[in-house]
């Protein structure tokens, strides 16, 4: 059989049409109007990096090779017929999928270990990371994010509500099986319906909730969930989280300045203090067992959420306090269901909570 290919010398940039016949020895080539060329098979080589996976180049000679090119099926099609028995001198080259697989697989590889760090591995080495920190390393981290969320200036020196804060923080504290923190309570001067958790024991009670507060049993149901988010390490996971995952793009894209910087602004990466879904309902369904265990009745905090899901339905923004919460239909649900499966029977005796004036609270 013979093909039809293209030649060139080596010398020249011409390419030529030649007509090319595959022998057990070796190539003829054809050339118009000239003597034909003979290529041993043992001088020929393939030239594998060839970028048209149509045809197949072949070279004699260098550094300046004469080359030859032929189309790729018709080729390997006589190649079979003249050696039907024994080893071909060319071999033919996998499909171009099969060449792009591998990197591909790899690619993916890739990609599916990453992934599996994001989901599983991660999240299981923060959690344990976050129960060795020190309570310390925790203080510390916890004073500059309120030095920064809360700062001086916009502070209650004095609040009206403070002996009660405190009286009701220590009712909920010495409930506690164990007490690795001192609480503290701090009060923001602004209208927001607000309050957060700092790592190491401070939480932060915004104005505008304390005025939407109206007995003991409302406070204490939003201290215990916030004290739950702090026992718990809620946000010290999701720090050690965020520069894990930081450092571990980096690592991926080769980048190592921006793992330094990570790991420098870690702190202000908590700033948001936006907890999971999975974080507020363990919050919620621990505060209320502990607000069981000081014997402080349920209801009021289920009260308070009941208030604030009438105003979410009349509103056309979400309090920030409960942007980032579990649904709360749901969530009064299921503390509903938690407070019948755990009935008080002798609830602690409030006296009832004496509300100073909007104004007043930051005296």
């Amino acid at each position: 059989m013979e093909l039809r290919g293209y030649y060139l010398d080596g010398k020249t940039a011409e390419k030529r049409e030649a007509t090319v016949w595959v022998e057990n020895d070796g190539l003829r080539i054809q050339l118009a109007e000239e003597a034909q060329v003979w290529w041993p098979y043992a001088e020929v080589r393939q030239n594998r990096d060839h970028s048209d996976f149509n045809q197949i180049r072949m070279e004699k000679g260098g550094p300046f090779p004469e080359i030859l090119i032929v189309p790729k099926a018709p080729f390997f099609s006589t190649l079979r017929q003249t050696f039907p028995k024994i080893p071909a001198p060319f071999r033919e080259p996998s499909n171009i999928s099969l060449r792009l697989a591998f990197p591909v697989l790899a690619a993916l590889g890739a990609i599916g270990i990453v992934l599996s760090l994001y989901l599983w591995g991660i999240p299981f080495l923060t959690t344990w990371a976050a129960s060795r920190v020190p309570v310390s390393w925790e203080e510390n981290l916890g004073r500059s994010i309120v030095e920064s969320l809360a700062p001086l200036e916009v502070r209650c020196d004095a609040p009206a509500h403070e002996p009660i804060l405190q009286d009701v923080i220590g009712i909920l504290t010495a409930s506690l099986p164990q007490r690795p923190y001192k609480f503290q309570i701090i009060v923001v001067d602004e209208p927001e319906i607000n309050a957060f958790a700092a790592p190491g024991g401070t939480i932060v009670l915004y104005r505008g909730l304390l005025e939407r507060i109206k007995s003991r049993e409302e406070l204490a149901g939003v201290l215990a969930h916030e004290m739950q988010h702090i026992l718990h390490r809620h946000s010290t996971r999701i720090l050690l989280r965020n520069i894990s995952l930081g450092l571990l793009f980096s690592v991926v894209l080769g980048d190592a300045n921006s793992a330094i910087r990570i790991g420098r602004e870690g702190a202000g990466i908590l700033g948001t203090l936006n907890y999971s879904r999975q974080y507020e309902e363990q919050a919620d369904e621990e505060g209320i067992r502990l607000l069981l265990a000081a014997g402080i009745d349920p209801k009021g905090m289920i009260s308070f959420f009941e208030e604030i899901e009438k105003e979410d339905q009349k509103a056309v923004t979400i309090p920030a306090y409960f942007s980032t919460h579990p649904n709360l239909k749901s969530r009064i649900a299921r503390l509903k269901a938690i407070a019948q499966e755990n009935p008080l029977t002798s609830p602690r005796p409030f006296p009832r909570l004496e509300l100073p004036d909007a104004e007043e609270i930051c005296q």
